[in-house]
């Protein structure tokens, strides 16, 4: 019976997920991090890592120009976002093909001041046959899926004089019904989290003396209620997606040369938080007024910018970083920290979940398929896919993985 119920909650929540976010497709990976912002691809997703020679089929490729966003697709429709020259470039891709849809650009004035890319960082969303792009000076816009057409656009930075952070804005935005959630940063002017109307662009509300982070925010629910979780520079914040109203503020994060990039990851009533640069990890636990932090530690995991992945009871993530020192592949259970498995020395990566499969893009260039679990490490197979670094997130639909490296977007299919 209790089993029972358990299975009818989850079903619930995955309901009003789904209409929180829009209509999604089965196959859509419309956002960072997939259609739950988790990196666990749709239940009816399948690969096979029974490879010829030479590894997966490359079904095309295309140049590319600079930053590190990872693509959305919806449908048929691939949405890229990068920069050339003064402008940063919307483009539309057929799935099946490559082939061009349409283009859209805006000029930018984002220069880069600590890494030689200066192109965008955010995975565009795609909901409600709109997409919406964030632009590393802080620019905003809606776009038509469909033709391209810009709706609107919105210059945050200027707006709510925010900063452009170390590496210009970074935070991918989240729709909920029709309101697109931004975390602008705007601390000078109490808007470092913006709501804008998903269908005029018009600032339905704003809260927070909050600084920009790298991490994007995720939605849950909270006994019956929405909420949506943005980790910030300095503090994580649980708010009503409608309102803006504060359901609770607690510290992460520290002052210096430091960064919170990794989502914040939701299991039940709990959150579990991750940074790099001696910040971390902390479970928390979520409660009607607060959020109580429950374990924290350097150990057993301090990503710089790899949300892990849920597995059962446990999290599989990367501890380290991606610009120097070693990283390693680590399986633990968020609420004691207990290790199951660590592999030393693996190198930093980001992960995809399809069924009982973990895909491992490394960030040197290698795919590593293993078995999704907390038992042990068990490596299926590994291929290198490029030779250039792989910094952007990579995206899973219909069985086709999607990498974006230095010079090209490539895509490949999973499945004989």
């Amino acid at each position: 019976m209790r089993k029972s119920v358990r299975c009818f909650r989850l079903a619930i929540c995955l309901v009003l997920f789904a209409l929180f976010t829009g209509r999604l497709q089965a196959g859509d990976w419309s956002q960072i991090l997939g259609p739950n912002r988790n990196g666990i691809a749709s239940s009816d997703e399948k690969i096979s890592t029974d490879w010829r020679t030479g590894g997966p089929k490359l079904l095309w490729q295309k140049p590319i120009g600079s930053g590190v966003a990872g693509v959305s697709v919806s449908g048929n429709t691939v949405i890229l976002f990068h920069r050339l020259e003064e402008k940063e470039h919307v483009v539309a891709l057929d799935k099946k093909s490559g082939k061009m849809k349409w283009e859209q650009a805006f000029k930018t004035t984002y220069v880069a001041r600590i890494v030689p890319d200066n192109g965008p960082l955010c995975v565009p969303a795609i909901s409600d046959n709109r997409v919406i792009v964030f632009g590393a000076s802080g620019r905003l816009h809606c776009l038509n899926l469909q033709s391209g057409k810009v709706n609107w656009s919105r210059n945050t930075h200027e707006d709510f004089k925010a900063d452009a952070g170390y590496f210009g804005a970074g935070s991918s935005p989240i729709v909920y019904k029709n309101l697109v959630l931004v975390n602008v940063g705007g601390f000078r002017q109490e808007a470092g989290v913006v709501a804008f109307d998903l269908r005029t662009g018009k600032t339905i509300w704003k809260n927070g003396a909050w600084k920009p982070s790298y991490s994007s925010p995720v939605l849950t629910t909270y006994r019956s209620k929405p909420l949506v979780v943005f980790v910030t520079r300095e503090q994580t914040v649980g708010l009503h997606p409608l309102t803006g109203a504060e359901q609770f503020s607690f510290h992460f994060g520290q002052r210096g040369p430091t960064v919170n990039g990794a989502n914040p990851v939701v299991i039940g009533e709990h959150l579990f938080l991750t940074a790099s640069y001696g910040i971390g990890n902390v479970w928390a636990k979520i409660e009607p007024d607060k959020l109580t932090g429950v374990r924290e530690g350097l150990k057993p995991l301090a990503s710089q910018y790899t949300t892990p992945i849920h597995v059962g009871n446990s999290l599989i993530g990367v501890d380290g970083r991606q610009d120097g020192g070693p990283s390693d592949l680590v399986c633990f259970d968020p609420a004691t920290g207990k290790e199951h498995w660590r592999e030393a020395g693996f190198g930093y990566a980001s992960m995809i979940k399809v069924g009982s499969d973990l895909l491992i893009m490394k960030t040197n260039g290698e795919l590593v398929i293993a078995n999704a679990t907390s038992q042990r490490y068990q490596e299926k197979n590994r291929v290198r896919l490029t030779n250039s670094t792989v910094r952007a997130l990579p995206a899973f639909s219909e069985g086709k993985l999607f990498i974006r490296d230095e010079k090209q977007l490539k895509c490949y299919t999973l499945q004989n």
